[in-house]
Formats: C-alpha cells, structure tokens, sequence
C-alpha cells in the first residue's frame, strides 16, 4: 500500500487552517496513488497551544472528524491524523485514522506523554494496541514517544500488525530516534512504521522532521529532511512476508525469561 506523510509545521490554534492544509495534502498523495495519508501528532490543533488545549479538544466523532471524513472521502485515501480528544471532562492526546469511505476505523489514546506540557494538559491512554484491516494490511496505531519504548512496538509485533502509523512531535535534539530508533524498532519487530512528524519552530518547541517509513529490513523505504515535505513511500506485503521468513526474532523469542518486565 502506497503510504504518504505528510511533514507540516501546521498553524497553532487555527483548526480551519490545519484542514486546508491536510485537504491539499490529501489531494496531492492520492495524485501518487497512495491509499493512506499520515499526519502528525496533534496536527488538527498544532502543536504548541498551551492552555488552549481544552479549549480546542473535541470529541472523536466531532466536527473536525466528520471535515476529515469528507475530505477522505472526496480523495479516496484513509488519513491518520493527532489531534486533543475530549471525553467528558477528561482530554487525550490522540490519534485516529479514517478510512477512504469516511468510516472511523481507529483511535488511539497515547500511553505515555512526553515532558511537562503533555503531562499538565493530558491524560494518558490505557490501551496499547489498536489495530484494524487496510489495504490488505493489518494496521495498528499509536503516538511519538510510545514508539520510544520497545514494549510497545513489540505488542503490537505480537499481535499481528504489518503497519503502524506514529503521528509524531520528535523535538531537537532527539534526533536519533527518526534517524536510528524507528527503522531498528521496524526491523527488530519485523513490520513498517509510518512516522509522520512536524517541523521548524513552534513556541518553545523545535522539531526536526525527518518523518519515514521504515520497512521490516531496518530501512527508511522513505524519509523527509527538515522542511515542510510530503513523501511517499510502499508498505509491500512481499517484502513483509519474505523478511518475516528470514528473520527469526519473534520465533526465537523466550517468553519465560521475561517475566521481570512486568
């Protein structure tokens, strides 16, 4: 499945804006007949909002879901987007993709929240694996910093996933982690990560770009610089299927022997 990340520094605060952005994204990713579009962590709101994170969260099924749904729809492509979720009076950092019929297929509550900002204005997630069926794949979600944690990727590994899409903050100076962590976590766990990220100045916040989609042979199949970028590169299910045969992690595994993880 042709995937596109889309690697956008977005306007903080303006939702209207975001989806303009994310409208033409869409529009040109399904001109490269990508199937699945990626966008970043909190990529509805931006990044860097402040207080103005309960101000702007909304419920999964709200009106910014059902503008994506239209715009999926209208182009033909699933999207996967971050954005602040409300739920009564508790808010979410989260992530939901939409599939290319505008049905909601998954959302995702991130599990582990980086620094002082995401832990004052979220709460954090309780449910680590997420999957649903795309383009003849098995996609799963989750959020930045949860990738960071090998337990994480590894459940999902163990659970079945061939995709799993990461809208991402990935701040300076941890650089390492696009540029060395994500394609190790793909191949040490035999599946693709879409790693979606923002870029350039944000408040107090730096990000790096860098997005990529690492493949199960511990490769970026494709991967952006540091400016405002769409990429696109191929989840192969043959490639997927013929590194699972020659790679033997998750067959050698001893489960006994790791019981002091938890």
């Amino acid at each position: 499945m042709r995937t596109a990340l889309l690697q956008s520094s977005g306007q903080p605060g303006d939702v209207a804006a975001n989806l303009k952005v994310l409208d033409e994204a869409a529009a040109r990713a399904a001109a490269t007949g990508a199937g699945l579009l990626v966008a970043p962590e909190m990529f509805l709101t931006g990044y860097a909002i402040g207080d103005g994170v309960a101000r702007l969260a909304e419920p999964a099924d709200g009106d910014s879901a059902d503008a994506i749904a239209e715009i999926a729809g209208r182009h033909g492509l699933a999207i996967a987007y971050g954005y602040p979720e409300r739920d009564g009076d508790t808010v979410y950092n989260s992530a939901q993709l939409i599939g290319p019929d505008g049905t909601r297929l998954l959302s995702y509550r991130k599990t582990h929240l980086y620094g002082g900002f995401e832990s004052d204005s979220f709460t954090p997630g309780d449910q680590p694996v997420v999957q649903t069926e795309l383009g003849g794949l098995r996609v799963g979600l989750m959020i930045c910093y949860d990738v960071e944690f090998p337990e994480n990727v590894r459940a999902h590994a163990l659970a079945g996933t061939d995709l799993l899409l990461v809208p991402t903050a990935l701040m300076h100076p941890a650089e390492v982690v696009a540029e060395s962590v994500v394609p190790v976590r793909a191949f040490e766990n035999q599946l693709y990560i879409a790693y979606a990220n923002r870029t350039g100045q944000e408040g107090d916040f730096e990000f790096v770009g860098l997005s990529a989609l690492a493949g199960p042979d511990g490769t970026a199949r494709a991967r952006a610089g540091r400016a405002e970028e769409l990429v696109t590169g191929d989840a192969d299910p043959e490639l997927l299927r013929t590194s699972r045969e020659a790679n033997p992690y998750l067959r050698d595994r001893r489960p006994g022997l790791y019981t002091s993880l938890t």
